[in-house]
């Protein structure tokens, strides 16, 4: 599968950005999908997760409540919402996906196959 991530920008605090992925193929329907982010000079970064249903979708302390992610697999199309935008969010944003069972591990970059080429987010104070 080939994804293609949309939608950054540049944004004030407290703002929002709704970033797409898109998907070639016609299995979206059965990958899991994450969203990652990396800031110059830190690791990439578990952003959030959803299953392949999107039965099931799962963030960290640090964006919980601020973010949301949801897909249509008949687009092939998973967006993540964010809202309340901090400096702190600035990042190159990254969608993925895996076929894989990933369990405990959809917080790790490594267990996903496939990746898009990222897009920037940029968030002033």
């Amino acid at each position: 599968v080939q994804l293609q991530a949309s939608g950054g920008g540049y944004v004030q605090a407290g703002g929002s950005l709704r970033l797409s992925c898109a998907a070639s193929g016609r299995t979206f329907s059965t990958y899991a999908m994450g969203w990652f982010r990396q800031a110059p000079g830190k690791e990439r970064e578990f952003v959030a997760y959803i299953s392949w249903s999107g039965g099931s979708t799962y963030f960290p302390d640090g964006v919980k409540g601020r973010f949301t992610v949801s897909r249509d697999n008949a687009k092939s199309t998973v967006y993540l919402q964010m809202n309340s935008l901090k400096p702190e969010d600035t990042a190159v944003y990254y969608c993925a996906a895996s076929r894989r069972a990933l369990g405990s591990g959809y917080v790790v970059a490594e267990r996903y196959e496939y990746w898009g080429q990222g897009t920037q987010v940029t968030v002033s104070s």
